[in-house]
């Protein structure tokens, strides 16, 4: 890596702390900034970086001078204050992906993309590898709950050996960059982009493969590339049967292997496919793979049941857009009784739009009667951006399709009105991307309720 100071632009965000983090914990110097830092959000992941050696400045420009180079993603805008200083004086400026590829193409790199299960598959891959004694390293979207038992945020480690598995990201179209020693593809639908041109970008990420994988099960990912291996449910290889998803743990059997994985649902069966499949391609055999995901621990946010009160349990889950909402709200089909409470918070005015016109029906076909969805306002992480859509459309076109459904303007009353409508059997889940502070929200979800069963 490339000595001098690396200042990060917005190091908050999940995949800019992850650079920030490597490269500290490989010894060389980074600052950071960021506005939720500034307006007091986000305590924890400040912690934690300056915990690693991290300097965080304001994001007025004071941290830029001295810094050899400026790490910005696209989230921050050029009117931003650090990119402005870079510009004055004459700072070059990194685009998040073009460190991320320098990282990828330099080492023996596991690259896992598609819409969902990116995070997830990553931290299963990176667990098995871990497990079968390979020391790799990972920088990923998501916190898996193993790294941070270790006192870390999560979403980075560097291990002595050249294996890294990361999350190659598509929001931005800059997956092409990368030129892994393998790739695997779960999915291609709509989030941050239209099918169409996600075709193209994830067709050039094919191409730059060493090797490439792509889910038989998924009608477009299994085409995208001629020169393709394939995994999943349909595929030849390793022959998948006996799937039993449950609630709280799934199983499946996979090259006459039996799997058990502590993770609801069928959506989890095929990301333990994925990884597993991925894994025996770099050597290890799929019962270490096996022993390797029994012992999985998850990802921050993703299914994570906080508790539960007065009869109600709470889940946060990072579910943001159609595909990995009906996913998880399939996975809640299979309790017994109760209602479901869906809280849904969009992570922003253009994924807003773009799931606008499919969001309902996801909704209508994975709710049942008398379950309820809740909408806060849309997260706005500050810039210039179109504010032309709210959560409020969002409502009122769920309720023409037949569900019962609320906008919830106030932040500050959400958990009251949730904990209002709950009743004991229900299963509350809170759902959303991007913002830090819906953690919180939920726990705070779950606190009322504690309250309310105590008085």
């Amino acid at each position: 890596m490339k000595k001098g100071v690396f200042h990060f632009a917005g190091i908050g965000g999940f995949g800019m702390s992850a650079l920030a983090q490597t490269r500290a914990m490989a010894g060389l110097p980074a600052t950071g900034s960021d506005r939720d830092f500034d307006a007091g959000r986000n305590p924890e992941t400040r912690a934690a970086l300056e915990k690693l050696g991290i300097r965080i400045f304001p994001q007025d420009g004071s941290g830029v001078k001295g810094a050899a180079k400026v790490v910005a993603s696209t989230a921050v805008e050029n009117s931003n204050p650090d990119l402005a200083r870079a510009a004055e004086l004459g700072v070059p400026v990194l685009h998040r992906s073009e460190l991320l590829a320098e990282h990828v193409n330099s080492s023996r790199a596991v690259a896992v993309a598609g819409t969902s299960g990116k995070s997830t598959v990553a931290a299963m891959i990176f667990e098995i590898l871990d497990f079968a004694g390979l020391k790799p390293s990972i920088i990923t979207g998501g916190a898996l709950l193993s790294l941070k038992e270790r006192g870390l945020l999560g979403n980075a480690f560097a291990g002595p050996s050249d294996l890294l598995v990361i999350e190659a990201d598509e929001s931005d179209g800059t997956v092409a960059r990368y030129r892994p020693a393998l790739g695997v593809l779960l999915n291609i639908t709509r989030d941050h982009k239209e099918v169409e041109e996600l075709r193209g970008i994830f067709s050039a990420f094919a191409a730059n493969c060493g090797r490439f994988l792509a889910c038989a099960d998924d009608p477009e990912a299994s085409v995208i590339s001629p020169a393709a291996g394939f995994f999943g449910r349909s595929a030849a290889e390793p022959v998948f049967s006996d799937p039993r998803p449950g609630l709280f743990e799934s199983r499946f059997r996979l090259g006459g292997v039996e799997f058990s994985v502590p993770a609801p649902g069928d959506y989890s069966i095929d990301n333990a496919v994925a990884a597993a499949a991925a894994c025996s391609r770099l050597g290890v055999d799929l019962k270490t793979c096996a022993s390797a995901l029994a012992r999985f621990k998850g990802v921050a946010r993703r299914f994570n049941v906080l508790g539960r009160a007065g009869g109600v349990t709470v889940i946060d889950d990072f579910a943001h857009n159609p595909a990995k909402i009906a996913a998880v709200l399939s996975a809640l089909r299979l309790r017994k009784g109760g209602r479901v409470l869906a809280l849904f918070q969009p992570h922003g005015f253009t994924p807003a739009r773009l799931m606008r016109r499919e969001l309902p029906g996801v909704l209508s076909a994975s709710l049942s009667p008398g379950d309820e969805v809740f909408f806060p306002d849309i997260y706005y992480a500050g810039g210039t951006v179109a504010r032309d859509i709210s959560s409020a459309d969002l409502a009122a076109d769920a309720a023409a399709a037949g569900l019962k459904a609320r906008h919830l303007p106030d932040r500050g009353r959400i958990a009251a009105e949730v904990v209002a409508a709950a009743r004991p059997g229900d299963i509350v889940i809170v759902m959303g991307a991007r913002d830090p502070g819906l953690p919180a929200l939920a726990r705070d979800i779950l606190a009322e309720l504690s309250g309310r069963a105590g008085g």
